[in-house]
This record gives structure tokens, C-alpha cells and sequence, in this order.
């Protein structure tokens, strides 16, 4: 008798993002982390950036009501087992993406607050960061800041300061709804690159990776798409960060420079053949 075709049906995963034309970073960059890890990735696009390999030109927001019937119509055809989501565009499509993931609430959700771009552009207005605060972070899984982004969301203007302490940034994270915040130590000048996994009793995890050489373009999709893709595939919160920030390196590490501008992570670096003909 033929399998069932469910039985053969990966790990649904929809992420909202931008478009990156240039396949290093946002929705490009989620839907090959989300394939090479074994599920099938849905996306609804949430603005059309210009950008290449070094930086962003222009952002523009798709119409919020467009953004949500993207989503419906995929929801009410398909169970998902995990939502990602990366840069909204506007402070309408937060509303809109908060709204829709509401009538979930036993899916996981993997937040990656895209605030800037590696060079530094703006991508998030503090209208953003307050709405990301207020809607999205009460139903977050796990928050997936750089320090840099970490500090952005934690503090007021007011008290915004550079050096402030991670933990106490997580601590406030946590109390604004996040269940987990990762908090990535890429921005940091330590020796190795320190990812520390906070939750509501305090650190879960810390893992230290040797600091690479170079610059990345996505090194933070890559990352929240592979926990979201572990999320789905059944590994508790832990173990999902752990595998995650591997797969990431091992992306890292053999991440390529196409252009002019950053590196890209490789993440179908499992699927290459090694130069000197082995077995990869």
C-alpha cells in the first residue's frame, strides 16, 4: 500500500521577511537555511529592498492587507509547525503579522529584529522598535538580537548607553514578554564570539565560536531560520539554539564572497565537494 502523502510532508515553516535581491540575506536567505535544514519554507514578503552584497539602497513596505493575505491564504492551506520573522517593513505590517500570529499561540515564533543592515543602515524606526516591543515580543519563542540590537530594544532613549550590561538587557527582554532571548556576541570585542541563551530564571546556555575572519551578509537570518527550522523539526529550545549556532558557523566558515561587498554564508555547505575530492 502507498504511504500516506501526509507521512512524507517536512516541517512547514512560514517566514515573513524582505526581499533580498542579492540571496544573502532576508527572505532568500531564510528560505535556503530552512530547506538545507529539512523543512519546507513558505514566506510571505513583507517589503522589496534594493540592496547588494554591501549594503541596502532603498526599503520599500508592501501594503500591510497585502502582507496578511499572503498569510492567510497559506495559513488556512497548510498546518506550520514554526514562524521566523526577520525585517517588516512598517510599523502597519507588525500589527498586521502580530495580529495573524495571535491565532497561534502554541506555534513557536522565532523573532530576529532586523534593525540595520551590516553596514549600518537604518532599517527600523523607533515607531518599529516600539511597536516590535508592544506587539510582537508577548509572543515571541525566543528573540535573536545582536548586542547591538539587544541594547536598541531594551532600553529607552533615554538611558540608551553602548556598553550596557547584556544580562540586564536580556532580563528586560524577558520581562517585555520574549520566553528566550539569544543574545549574539558578533558586536563585541572579545576573542571568541559569545551567544548567551537567557530565559526567565537568567543564562541557559552560553557557547563560544572562534571569531571568523571577514563580513557577513545574513549571519542573523541564517541563525534564526536554523532554530526555527530545529523548533519545527521537534528539538526543545536548548538543543534547537545549540544545533543552530553550528549549522551557522559551519555556514560562516565556508561562506563565499560573490560581489564586491560581504561574505555569504554557504548553507548548503553539507551538499559541496571538498577540493580535494573526498567525501564531504
Amino acid at each position: 500500500m502507498p504511504s500516506d502523502p501526509q507521512d512524507l510532508v517536512p516541517p512547514i515553516v512560514l517566514t515573513f521577511a524582505a526581499s533580498d535581491p542579492s540571496g544573502g540575506a532576508g527572505i532568500q536567505a531564510d528560505i535556503m537555511t530552512l530547506s538545507s535544514m529539512g523543512c519546507h519554507a513558505l514566506s510571505v514578503v513583507t517589503a522589496i529592498t534594493v540592496q547588494d552584497s554591501a549594503g541596502v539602497e532603498d526599503v520599500v513596505p508592501m501594503e500591510a492587507d497585502l502582507v496578511a493575505d499572503q498569510a492567510r491564504v497559506l495559513l488556512e492551506d497548510m498546518p506550520v509547525a514554526a514562524f521566523k520573522l526577520g525585517m517588516l517593513g512598517s510599523v502597519e505590517n507588525i500589527a498586521a503579522i502580530a495580529e495573524i500570529v495571535s491565532d497561534y499561540p502554541d506555534v513557536p515564533l522565532v523573532l530576529d529584529p532586523v534593525l540595520a543592515s551590516g553596514r549600518g543602515d537604518e532599517l527600523a524606526s523607533e515607531d518599529m522598535i516600539s511597536a516590535l516591543r508592544e506587539l510582537l515580543l508577548p509572543q515571541t519563542t525566543i528573540l535573536t538580537p545582536n548586542s547591538l540590537e539587544a541594547r536598541r530594544l531594551a532600553l529607552d532613549e533615554s538611558d540608551e548607553d553602548d556598553d550596557a550590561d547584556l544580562a540586564e538587557c536580556a532580563r528586560r527582554l524577558v520581562g517585555a514578554g520574549a520566553e528566550f532571548v539569544l543574545i549574539t556576541g558578533t558586536h563585541e570585542h572579545t576573542p571568541q564570539v559569545i551567544n548567551i541563551l537567557y530565559g526567565e530564571r537568567g543564562v541557559l546556555r552560553s557557547d563560544s565560536w572562534e571569531r571568523l575572519p571577514g563580513s557577513y551578509h545574513g549571519s542573523g537570518c541564517t541563525l534564526a531560520s536554523a532554530i526555527a527550522a530545529n523548533l519545527a523539526n521537534g528539538l526543545d529550545i536548548a538543543d534547537a539554539v545549540r544545533d543552530a549556532q553550528d549549522y551557522t558557523w559551519q555556514a560562516l566558515a565556508n561562506g563565499f564572497r560573490p560581489g564586491m561587498g560581504q561574505y555569504i554564508p554557504d548553507r548548503f555547505f553539507w551538499a559541496r565537494e571538498p577540493e580535494d575530492g573526498g567525501n564531504p
